[in-house]
């Protein structure tokens, strides 16, 4: 059942958001007025190595004054190509420059909210150039072994959605085929639980 936006007004806008209020007609012919944020779209990388490690950023987040890792992830300016963009970022936030990129997935983390997007590509090198040109944007740069994303999930210092998309398809992307004991079952939704805790 799809909702019509009968109309749009900005409330508040700058160089990095518009803050809105739509009138939505429901379904049932009901009308809402729906606050919504249109933003600039992301882009970001998920860098490893032949360790088999992943390249992370530790870093305050004020709004919801929590720590926890994250993927080099930032706005694309006008003008720019996304990859180009998650290139950038990597280097900036972190001193290190990926290797060539490819696309990996594209993930809208709060679409009941915003019609924020964010690209996310994948590099399985980097060099290392110095140190980053945005200092603060990190606690801490490291390199974390994939073996141990899961514990961090579980621990709530992997909570950014765009970060937990992107690491839990590296991830299945590094699964062997699926084979009993580990009980895949083709036929039901996949979960984190699924994984195995040695992965």
């Amino acid at each position: 059942m799809r909702w019509q936006v009968h109309s749009e007004t900005s409330l508040y806008a700058d160089q990095w958001l518009d803050i809105r209020i739509a009138d939505v007609e429901l379904p049932d012919g009901r009308h809402l007025d729906h606050r919504l944020v249109r933003t600039a779209p992301g882009a970001g990388a998920v860098v490893t190595d032949e360790q088999d490690r992943v390249l992370l950023i530790w870093r305050h987040r004020f709004i919801t004054d929590s720590w926890g890792w994250e993927v080099p992830l930032g706005q694309v300016d006008e003008g720019e190509m996304p990859m180009v963009a998650a290139a950038r970022e990597v280097e900036e936030e972190t001193g290190w420059r990926p290797g060539p990129l490819r696309p990996l997935m594209s993930v809208q983390p709060t679409n009941g909210f915003t019609d924020s997007l964010n690209h996310i590509y994948r590099a399985d090198s980097a060099t290392h150039i110095g140190p980053p040109s945005d200092p603060w944007e990190a606690e801490r740069i490291e390199w974390v072994h994939l073996s141990g994303i899961r514990r961090l999930v579980e621990a709530g210092e992997i909570v950014c959605a765009t970060t937990l998309s992107a690491l839990l398809y590296l991830l299945v992307e590094h699964l062997p085929a699926p084979q009993p004991p580990f009980g895949y079952d083709a036929g039901k939704p996949f979960m984190l639980s699924d994984l195995p805790i040695d992965l």
